[in-house]
């Protein structure tokens, strides 16, 4: 357990520690001179159980409330402390408005400097104490009268036996989450290299584990998200081959220098961030803010150990007034790293008051239709979901499911230690890197259906073809569904017999239409031609002054085989064979860089002329295979289905 303090400045928080543990948090030579904490203080001291219990000692000066923040987001347990002769004080009041933003849910209250003044005003004190804390989180909370100056104070005592009861009791914490370490401090140690030190947030690193090749996590630095590698740890201040959730950690790291490294970086599992500029979030303004928030407000922002300038967007509402709550944009000037749930502080463009806070609703926000409907119908659901509503209530609010990546953003947890709820299908497409995708029954059955009750339309409308392009399908019924989703249903429908599939055609399974005597007899003497052709097949002129037939008999058997999936049509009176437009499409993709593809460079790997190699890629844009950009083109799509 992590026990941090709380309270105005020189009401004796260092002392408290240092009685209760026998250490002296102030490190720096000015905070001695000065008699006051500056940076954060560590202090450690063991359990009876062989386990150790972890003290933060944050600063109480109103100019280093960014500090105190940066302590009080790794903390269990806080106690806040009172001087009984100042009694409460301005930061006695936002360090408690702190804490309960934060969520922290426990602690405590130490009245300090007890011996400095009579009973009645120690009386007077404990009322004041007492109104503070009206509906706080410290409301019943125990109230410790102590004098850390005196070595035989029985308050000091019976707030170390305190402490060290509840800690026993809370000795077990969960750690299934990714690993990711807050960086609050980094050093260089002499013979050891860089060492960097931070309270875990979530998972664990397991040492061990991360020389065997296939259990070890994939470790890196955030926001850079350069690799790295962890040579030792201390945890609790004592050496260990695991850090785990709850603990103060010094990681010692390789192949990164400290300039590499800043206070409220992270260590973390690469699955754990990607680092963003528009984070949207649930905030609320506190009644004594001296300041409503309208689009663009700068703000400070405080995320675990990092301060960011960024700029409000109010999503919910046009203006924030104090005491409301409402989902915001916080748009960034430097990269943010977050997590689904994480909380925040936010202080006033001055720097000069704590304003309010929250939670973070998608640490990745889109910087387009942010204010859309169906947007903030989603970030309605997830604070639901961290309300306490189960993991059904984002899936019935994804109609195409929910990715492995998108649900471990959600929730902080690999899909292995996720409970997957009855009537949730886990689908799991083909290839290396695939991840699975979790999507509610109903949601499955609607999509297929859609895409029968499509194709139905399209051959009452259509009777003579085929079927559907599968690209062309998916533009037709479901033009926002993820690829691999759709291959996986189309696929899952072909398997059940549920759809038919020609070729590259799709159509239902009953769906047969066919080609006339006359017109199969045309066929049979065409399709060899065009094969034969290659990548530079006859016009429909050649064919017909070939064969004596008439132009619009040979145009409407071709057109024909067009729609069957026997041939395709590049541009007016020109058919490619399957065999040579794959061999095309090949070209294509075997083309470097794959995002930067020339119209030289294809001219120059099919052998073709330049006015054949701009007729073949438009068609290959037309299909979905390349999508064009000024004057080059990208691969939009390597699936080859089509053909």
């Amino acid at each position: 357990m992590i026990v941090g303090t709380a309270g105005h400045i020189d009401h004796g928080k260092t002392t408290l520690i240092r009685a209760l543990t026998g250490v002296d948090t102030d490190r720096l030579s000015e905070e001695k001179k000065r008699g006051i904490t500056i940076q954060l203080g560590y202090a450690y001291t063991p359990l009876p159980n062989g386990e150790v219990l972890g003290f933060i000692d944050v600063p109480g000066h109103e100019r280093l409330v960014r500090t105190m923040v940066s302590g009080a987001t790794g903390i269990d347990y806080a106690l806040l402390v009172v001087a009984a002769d100042d009694g409460v004080m301005p930061q006695t009041r936002e360090h408690l408005a702190i804490l309960s933003i934060l969520g922290i849910a426990a602690g405590a209250v130490v009245v300090t400097k007890a011996k400095a003044v009579g009973e009645e005003r120690l009386e007077q004190v404990q009322q004041e104490i007492h109104g503070l804390l009206i509906g706080s989180f410290l409301e019943k909370a125990p109230v410790f009268v102590t004098d850390a100056l005196d070595p035989d104070c029985p308050g000091v005592a019976a707030l170390r036996e305190h402490l060290f009861k509840e800690a026993l009791q809370r000795s077990i914490l969960s750690a299934e989450g990714l690993f990711r370490l807050s960086v609050d401090r980094v050093f260089t140690l002499k013979g050891q290299g860089t060492v960097v030190t931070g309270t875990v947030h979530s998972g664990e690193l397991d040492l061990d584990a991360q020389a065997d090749e296939s259990e070890a996590i994939d470790l890196r630095h955030f926001p850079s998200e350069r690799v790295l590698r962890v040579r030792s740890i201390h945890a609790q201040d004592l050496p260990s081959r695991l850090g785990q959730t709850g603990q103060r950690c010094a990681l010692n790291l390789g192949g990164m220098s400290t300039d590499d490294i800043a206070r409220g970086d992270w260590i973390a599992d690469a699955r754990t961030f990607t680092p963003s500029y528009n984070v949207d979030v649930e905030l609320q303004l506190m009644n004594s803010s001296e300041q409503h928030i309208q689009a663009w407000t700068p703000l400070h922002l405080h995320i675990a150990s990092k301060h960011y300038h960024v700029h409000a967007v109010p999503l919910s509402t046009d203006r924030l007034e104090p005491g409301q709550a409402a989902k915001v944009q916080l748009v960034s000037e430097e990269p943010i790293c977050c997590m689904t749930g994480d909380r925040f502080i936010i202080r006033n463009p001055q720097a000069t008051q704590t304003i309010g806070g929250g939670r973070v609703l998608h640490p990745n926000a889109p910087d387009r239709k942010r204010r859309s409907a169906e947007r903030l119908d989603w970030l309605d659901t997830v604070l639901a979901f961290l309300n306490g509503a189960g993991i059904e209530v984002l899936l019935d609010k994804a109609p195409y499911g929910l990715s492995e990546k998108t649900l471990l953003r959600l929730t902080g947890k690999p899909l292995e230690k996720l409970e997957r709820p009855m009537g949730v299908f886990e689908l799991v497409p083909s290839g290396l890197h695939a991840q699975a995708t979790w999507i509610l029954e109903s949601h499955w059955e609607c999509l297929a259906e859609q895409l029968l009750n499509k194709l139905a339309e399209f051959h009452e409308q259509s009777p003579d073809e085929v079927g559907v392009e599968i690209l062309r399908l998916r533009r037709m019924v479901l033009p926002k569904i993820p690829d691999a989703l759709w291959q996986l249903l189309v696929r899952h429908m072909v398997d059940q017999a549920k759809l038919g599939r020609t070729r590259s055609l799709l159509h239902l399974p009953e769906h047969i239409p066919v080609l006339s005597e006359q017109e199969a007899a045309l066929a049979e003497q065409i399709l060899p031609l065009i094969e034969e052709g290659g990548t530079n097949p006859p016009w429909v002129r050649d064919i017909t002054k070939q064969l004596g037939a008439e132009e619009n008999d040979v145009r409407q058997v071709l057109r024909r085989l067009n729609r069957q999936g026997e041939l395709f049509q590049v541009v007016k009176d020109l058919f490619y064979h399957r065999k040579a437009l794959q061999e095309m499409a090949h070209v294509v993709l075997n083309l470097q860089p794959q995002n930067d593809i020339a119209t030289a460079d294809f001219r120059d790997a099919s052998g073709l002329g330049r006015k054949r190699a701009i007729q073949i890629l438009e068609y290959f844009d037309r299909v979905g295979l390349t999508r064009r950009v000024k004057e080059r083109r990208i691969v939009r799509n390597r699936s080859l289905d089509w053909l």
